[in-house]
């Protein structure tokens, strides 16, 4: 996308910037896209790329008995704490706070990104995601997404797909 179509060039500063030297090391950054208006959430996302609400991937922490785990959800679901809290084998699990979310992946709220993260933060996608060809999550900032397909997102994130959504 061109500057006329509302897209921007990538900077190489801080979250950006880690997204885009991740991106580049996997071969991706060309799917990066950034975006004049935001993209922090899922519908705004999804009419800035003109794509289906569903395709957005979005990045949702939550804390499992005390444990952060990243849940990338479909952006016409909505993640289903139960079924992460069973997944980790945890008591209970539910949102995680902005402090929690930065602490735990190193970005901020509405512009976390899937990759690029801490070793040890779990990540769990939404099988739902499997409907799409094309799936875009968040690209490090409120303003960015990454155009990728469902097996490249598994692969780079290291992320376990299972039912996480309802």
């Amino acid at each position: 996308m061109s500057e006329a179509d509302g897209a921007i060039e990538p900077k190489r500063t801080g979250s950006a910037g880690r997204v885009l030297t991740f991106l580049e090391s996997h071969g991706l950054a060309g799917g990066l896209v950034h975006f004049e208006q935001s993209t922090k959430t899922a519908q705004m996302a999804a009419d800035a790329m003109g794509c289906e609400l569903g395709q957005i991937v979005k990045s949702l922490v939550f804390v499992a008995d005390d444990r952060p785990v990243l849940a990338l959800v479909a952006g016409d679901k909505r993640g289903d704490a139960e079924a992460i809290a069973a997944l980790m084998d945890a008591g209970k699990a539910a949102f995680a706070d902005a402090d929690t979310v930065r602490s735990a992946t190193g970005f901020a709220i509405g512009g976390v990104s899937p990759f690029a993260l801490p070793s040890e933060l779990r990540v769990l996608i939404d099988a739902s995601l499997g409907r799409f060809e094309v799936v875009y999550p968040a690209g490090g900032t409120p303003s960015s997404m990454v155009r990728m397909t469902l097996p490249q997102l598994v692969e780079i994130s290291g992320g376990q797909v299972c039912e996480i959504a309802r």
